[in-house]
């Protein structure tokens, strides 16, 4: 028997065949029935010859029936007269009542079931003559079903059979089969409507195109009789089906996306396409807009110019960052006949310029936009502008105090907006355009704070808004400017998994965190953002905050080459870009690269640019400390002492504003100090472990470091060397350390000599005496608890006290 399944090959056939045979051989003189039923393309013909071959080989004398389904009522009856066994395959199909009737007294059905995964992994093997793995096995079961015609088909590719059976099926199930592939095969409604049936009617139509050997247990095609359908169906056929099913549920006011993306380069145009189109793109804006863009772009080329079309394709162009085709498209409107719709088009045309680094133009557009609604009487309706006189009047309020028109600004931000829904989106831009705007006369606090609060209000709402720059970038901002990095990355991180903004602020939120690491002294994080959107097309703000990121990346790793070969690229993005408050710390990062490569002249005028703005805004501390800080590093990389001088004067002018610019002057001071080789070992050292304190781990680094370099007390060098050591190797808020075994939870970051300090302190003595114990100064000692303070997170000495009180209580559990 195996010899004889061997030579037939019906091991390769079906797994089944070995069983039937041995039926047949058995008792090859009873008039035994056999009926094989499979859909279409399950091997049915393959195996009948396979089986027939076998009996041959056995001697069995047996009738071998193919596609009986097919056969008339009189060659039925004549096959009663057979005496031997009869063997029928069939198609299950309401022809299989006459087939049952005839078989039923003697008859055994088999029914054909779609290969195993290891049955397609040997059927594979032999149709190409390779071994093929078990993964292998597994995505062709996936991408067939197991269906031996769709496997071979597929395997030989030879797809393109299938364009002369699709063309003589039933022209209902070849119907059903399209309406499948679209994505309508458990739609009842809109099937009944296509075919003409009642519900009652509709499983006839199921039956054949089950028959096919297309579908799968739960009736969808699968995925290779997909591609089968749409690429090798009847074209005109298939596009008559599809336009069918968007009308039907165009009329019932259901969802057409599905439908209209398979309508997609079909060249299908008119009315009904159209409004399918752009029904669809609607659909596909909050969440894809990409696909929006193209659907938008469809429906303007089936027929469809109205302004709410032109804006859909515009916005959508904007989010997914075709920003070519969103400043094409909004200036085209911003000179057409529709009031609304050049409206529409200048909120466009101000979102792009604002990415281009064009925040002076971007103003003028919003307010244009805005003013637009007021002089019509009356907002413009929700299909043609996703900003309206609220956020456009927002968005050209934070564009104007961004260029250092803080007048106009205010103006617009006190200014009453009638007839403005307080939706969430309305809310968040109206507090952010606040924040900004009081940024330039408050502190960094009380703006933090509002822009914080704008970006969470967001979260929800943001979706299908092309935004000139989000809440959360703006507070990273404002985070950097003030020193508080933990709420800037915060921020940050869950615009990037709310997709605030669409792909069009990804690639903002990524560089800023890169700089938020840098500047944190992080930069292995830092490196790993700028990687992540190193392949994007950046857009002149952006190209601006990579270039500088890689520009500070390469002179904290001191690596001079790359300082070098930075330089051009950022430079030349930094002439591309209008100078405003958003782009003050890429200025002040370019300063230095300038006077490390001898360039500081190119910059001059820039930077005059940019005092002058601060100076029309009297200079606001939030805005002007940290520019001021990168220029006095600028002066100390050549040891400029009289610049140098100028910029600490400025930063001690500001020191009463707050904690950050406080630890600022400091350390400028002792930078100045340390220049001069006359300085306080001990004031050097309490100067870093403030800018530690606020995750300015690599500036605290090097200025210890700087100070050791140039000390010739060796007692000193040792401490301050340690002292720069353990500052560039803090991991601030982002990485825990890993705590040793027996310590108690908070101890374990904190050094010997920090644990020994914190007894003494904790035990009622002063620094001095705590020093004198530990024959150090006081104010190494106070260094010390600064260094404790940021590791344990205390907010001030009250807190931390309490902190090492109760930490210190726990028993050893050694």
């Amino acid at each position: 028997m195996n010899a004889l399944l061997a030579k037939s090959g019906t091991e390769a056939v079906h797994p089944v065949a070995r069983l039937l045979l041995a039926e047949l051989t058995a008792t090859p003189d009873a008039p035994l029935r056999l009926v094989v039923v499979a859909p279409g393309g399950y091997g049915k013909s393959a195996l009948l010859g396979a089986l027939e071959a076998g009996c041959r080989e056995a001697g069995v004398d047996a009738t071998f029936v193919d596609d009986a389904d097919q056969l008339g009522d009189e060659e039925l009856t004549r096959l009663t007269a057979v005496a031997g066994p009869v063997v029928l395959a069939h198609r299950p199909n309401p022809r299989a009542e006459a087939l049952r009737a005839f078989t039923e007294p003697v008859a055994r059905q088999v029914q054909l079931p779609p290969l195993d995964a290891e049955a397609v992994g040997t059927l594979a093997r032999q149709l190409t003559g390779r071994l093929v793995d078990a993964a292998a096995a597994a995505a062709l079961h996936s991408r067939t079903g197991g269906v031996p015609r769709l496997l071979e088909r597929t395997l030989t590719d030879r797809l393109g059979d299938f364009r002369a059976e699709l063309a003589e099926l039933d022209d209902d199930v070849l119907r059903y089969l399209i309406a499948a592939e679209a994505g309508a095969s458990r739609n009842l409604d809109l099937l009944c409507a296509l075919l003409d049936r009642t519900p009652d009617g509709l499983p006839e139509v199921v039956d054949g195109a089950r028959a096919t050997g297309l579908l799968d247990a739960n009736d969808a095609l699968l995925p290779v009789a997909a591609e089968a359908v749409r690429t090798y169906g009847p074209p005109a056929r298939r596009l008559t089906v599809l336009q069918q099913l968007v009308e039907v549920q165009l009329r019932g006011g259901l969802p057409v996306l599905d439908l209209a993306r398979s309508l997609l380069d079909s060249g299908s145009s008119g009315a009904s396409a159209a409004a399918a189109f752009a029904a669809a793109a609607g659909e596909a804006l909050p969440g894809d807009a990409k696909l929006a863009a193209r659907l938008f772009e469809a429906a303007f080329d089936a027929g469809s110019r109205d302004a709410a079309v032109t804006t859909g394709w515009a916005r959508a162009a904007a989010l997914s960052g075709d920003l070519d085709t969103a400043l094409r498209l909004g200036d085209g409107m911003v000179t057409g006949d529709d009031p609304e719709a050049r409206a529409a088009g200048a909120e466009i045309a101000a979102t792009v310029l604002a990415h281009r680094g064009e925040l002076a133009r971007s103003a003028e557009l919003y307010r244009w936009a805005a003013a637009a609604d007021s002089a019509t009487g009356s907002p413009a309706p929700e299909s043609h502008r996703w900003a309206g006189r609220g956020a456009a009047t927002a968005f050209a309020a934070i564009a104007l105090a961004g260029t250092g028109q803080l007048t106009a600004a205010r103006e617009l931000v006190d200014a009453p907006v009638p007839g403005v829904a307080p939706t969430l989106f309305a809310g968040a831009v109206a507090r952010t355009a606040s924040g900004i705007v009081d940024s330039v006369n408050g502190h960094g606090a009380e703006t933090l704070s509002a822009l914080v609060g704008a970006a969470a209000m967001l979260e929800p709402a943001s979706g299908g808004a092309p935004l000139p720059d989000s809440p959360a970038a703006l507070a990273a901002l404002v985070g950097l400017h003030s020193g508080e990095l933990g709420l800037a990355e915060s921020a940050l991180e869950r615009a990037l998994a709310s997709d605030v903004g669409g792909g069009l602020l990804t690639a903002r939120h990524r560089l800023l965190l890169g700089w938020v690491a840098m500047t944190s002294g992080h930069l292995t994080a830092a490196a790993t953002h700028r990687d992540a959107v190193a392949d994007t097309r950046l857009e002149a703000r952006d190209e601006l905050f990579f270039a500088t990121l890689e520009l500070g990346l390469a002179r904290r790793a001191s690596d001079l080459v790359g300082l070098q070969q930075s330089w051009d690229r950022a430079y030349q993005a930094s002439m591309r870009q209008q100078t405003d408050l958003f782009t003050l710390l890429p200025l002040g990062e370019l300063a230095i690269a300038a006077a490390r490569t001898g360039a500081q002249a190119k910059l001059a005028r820039q930077l005059d640019r940019a005092h002058a703005m601060l100076d029309r805004l009297d200079n606001p501390p939030l805005w002007t400390v940290s520019l001021c800080w990168h220029e006095l590093h600028a002066a100390i990389t050549v040891e400029n002492l009289d610049t140098a001088g100028r910029q600490l004067a400025v930063l001690t002018k500001f020191a009463g504003h707050g904690r950050y610019p406080a630890a600022l002057a400091r350390a400028a001071s002792c930078w100045i100090a340390v220049l001069g080789g006359d300085f306080d070992h001990d004031e050097v050292s309490a100067a870093a472990a403030e800018l530690h304190g606020l995750d300015l781990c690599w500036d605290a680094a090097r200025l210890a470091g700087q100070a050791a370099i140039r000390t010739s007390d060796r007692k000193a060098m040792v401490q301050l060397l340690e002292a720069a050591r353990q500052f560039q190797a803090g991991t601030g808020r982002r990485e825990s350390a890993t705590p040793e075994a027996g310590a108690a939870p908070g101890l374990s970051s904190l050094s010997e000599r920090e644990l020994e300090v914190a007894r003494l302190v904790v035990d009622g003595l002063t620094y001095k005496q705590a020093g004198s114990k530990l024959f150090i100064s006081g104010k190494t000692v106070e260094h010390h608890m600064a260094r404790i303070r940021a590791k344990l997170g205390a907010g001030d000495r009250r807190e931390l006290l309490a902190t090492l009180r109760e930490l210190l209580a726990k028993p050893d559990p050694s």
